[in-house]
C-alpha cells in the first residue's frame, strides 16, 4: 500500500459519519430483569451441569438474541414472558407427540424441560384477570354513557383505551392477548 492510498483510508476512517456509526452501535438498552436472571441461572447449571436446566436457557437466551436482530426485539419482562410461553405450548405439544409415538424416554424429557419453563414462567409478576376485568368494565361504562354521541364501541376501541398511549393499563405488566382475550369476554364476542 502507497503512502497516498494509507492516507485516503485513515482519512475515510476518521470521518464524522464513521464516528457516529461507532457512537450508534456502542448505545444499547438495559436487558430486562428476567432476562439477567437467566443469564445468571446459566451460569448456576453450567457449574452444576445441570443438563436439563442447561439445554432450556440456552435455547431461551438463543431466542433472545435471534430476535435481537429483527425489528421486535425482547426488551420487557413481559416479551420474555411471551416467549416462556410460547416454548412451554410447543414442549408440551412435542411431549404429546412422543407419547403417540411410543417414546415415553423423550416425552419425560420434554416434561422436564416444560416443568424449568413454567418455573420461569410463574415468577413474573402481571396484573391478574380480576383488574383487568375491572378496569375494562369502567370503559365500557363511561363508553354507553356516552353512547350518545354516535361513538360506537368495538374491541379496537376498548384496546386502545386500556394499552395505547395514555391508557390505563399502558406501562403495566400485562399480556395483550390476554387483554384482548378478556374484552372479547367483556363485550360477549361468542368465538371466545
Amino acid at each position: 500500500m502507497t503512502a497516498i492510498a494509507f492516507c485516503r483510508t485513515w482519512r475515510l476512517s476518521q470521518s464524522p459519519a464513521r464516528a457516529a456509526q461507532k457512537r450508534l452501535a456502542s448505545t444499547s438498552t438495559t436487558p430486562p430483569p428476567l432476562l439477567l436472571k437467566l443469564r445468571r441461572d446459566l451460569k448456576t447449571a453450567m457449574q452444576e451441569k445441570d443438563k436439563n436446566r442447561l439445554n432450556v436457557l440456552r435455547g431461551l437466551i438463543a431466542d433472545v438474541t435471534t430476535a435481537a436482530k429483527t425489528s421486535n426485539p425482547i426488551n420487557t419482562d413481559m416479551h420474555v414472558l411471551s416467549l416462556l410461553r410460547k416454548r412451554t405450548a410447543a414442549g408440551r405439544e412435542a411431549a404429546a407427540e412422543f407419547a403417540k409415538g411410543g417414546r415415553p424416554d423423550l416425552k419425560q424429557n420434554e416434561d422436564a424441560q416444560v416443568s424449568v419453563l413454567e418455573e420461569y414462567a410463574g415468577g413474573v409478576e402481571t396484573i391478574g384477570d380480576d383488574e383487568i376485568m375491572t378496569r375494562i368494565g369502567d370503559i365500557v361504562n363511561s363508553a354507553s354513557m356516552s353512547q350518545e354521541s354516535g361513538q360506537t364501541l368495538n374491541k379496537g376501541t376498548v384496546m386502545k383505551k386500556l394499552i395505547g398511549p395514555g391508557g390505563t393499563l399502558e406501562g403495566k405488566p400485562v399480556e395483550k392477548a390476554n387483554v384482548a382475550r378478556l374484552v372479547d369476554v367483556a363485550l360477549g364476542d361468542p368465538s371466545r
